[in-house]
């Protein structure tokens, strides 16, 4: 049995490139295609798909907002050409996030996630959690939703103990934490004060973090100049 497929895409180049790399796919039946949100809303819900394929930026009605209008519930997987949406797809629990222009090994990984999970009995979340959260992408973030094989675990920012492995630039995490709790010490490390517990001298310029689990982590010298300033 086939699991039919719609594309959602208002640039007619990409989604003919979609559907030309679908075609190898012969699990996939595309039924539908739509090139603006008001008309992806009505396509979806009386089509009535197990998976979408849906651009983020879309005329009419952006993609988001397309999955708080939905009566039916698929599977869905963003395509964009915006990093800047990532954390709002996967606060939804999107089975996967495409930034364009991608190729067909990066479209073939969301496909094989996507086989999985339509194989499962279990709810498709991406719609539920867009009705849910009228604000997604403006909040400060509370949770991360983390893939742990064919499950999706709600994870809280402030977590402590365990080590996870997210698929996202660090940036798009900062713009969504809530400062002045979380400070970025550099590159590679973007720290919640909750946990720290010491702040020493390090250096002429630079400060050290001494973490409550015995992690040290230097800051860099602007982050240096960031906690002076927050320790007024």
């Amino acid at each position: 049995m086939k699991h039919t497929v719609i594309i959602v895409e208002d640039e007619v180049l990409a989604r003919k490139t979609l559907r030309d790399m679908l075609a190898d796919a012969d699990w996939l039946e595309i039924i539908g295609e739509a090139d603006d949100g008001v008309a992806a809303v009505e396509l979806i819900n009386t089509r009535k798909p197990d998976l979408v394929f849906l651009d983020i930026n879309l005329p009419e009605l952006p993609g988001l907002d397309v999955l708080k209008r939905l009566t039916h519930e698929p599977a869905v997987i963003f395509t964009t050409a915006h990093d800047r949406h990532a954390i709002a797809a996967f606060e939804l629990a999107a089975l996967d996030y495409l930034l364009k222009p991608f190729g067909r090994a990066r479209l073939q990984r969301a496909l094989a996630r996507a086989k999985e999970a339509l194989g499962e009995a279990e709810t498709r979340p991406a719609v539920a959690a867009a009705r849910a959260a009228p604000g997604a992408g403006d909040a400060p973030l509370e949770r991360i939703l983390i893939r742990d094989g064919g499950r999706i675990v709600p994870v809280a920012v402030r977590a402590k103990a365990k080590t996870f492995l997210v698929n996202l630039p660090l940036g798009d995490f900062e713009t969504r934490l809530d400062a002045p709790r979380f400070v970025r010490m550099h590159r590679p490390h973007l720290v919640n004060l909750d946990f720290v517990e010491t702040i020493d001298p390090f250096g002429n310029s630079q400060l050290r973090v001494r973490m409550k689990d015995g992690t040290k982590i230097t800051a860099s010298r602007t982050a240096s100049k960031r906690l002076r300033a927050l320790s007024l």
